[in-house]
């Protein structure tokens, strides 16, 4: 998630400096076509990071899911194992 962010930012640098760039240049650059693919491959990434976001999320609940029934069954072993087996009447 940390590079998904990282490379946002850096194409978001990178769009500005061309834009800043394209604005500077006393020769009219066409620069436009390279900030659109920028800014094309910026909401790829932001894509990218919500799916990963929402998968970890999922994962996160799912494993706070398990941890809880693995606490729930232990504790239902242990209460089990305090009675007396094999002994009828008791």
């Amino acid at each position: 998630r940390e590079s998904q962010v990282e490379l946002r930012e850096h194409i978001d640098s990178l769009a500005t400096e061309l834009c800043r760039i394209n604005e500077d240049q006393k020769v009219a650059l066409d620069l436009d076509p390279y900030v659109k693919k920028l800014l094309n491959a910026r909401r790829r990434v932001v894509l990218v990071n919500n799916i990963l976001q929402n998968a970890q999320e999922r994962l996160r609940r799912l494993n706070h899911s398990v941890a809880k029934e693995t606490v729930r069954r232990k504790a239902m072993l242990e209460a089990a194992s305090g009675y007396p087996q094999g002994l009828p009447g008791k």
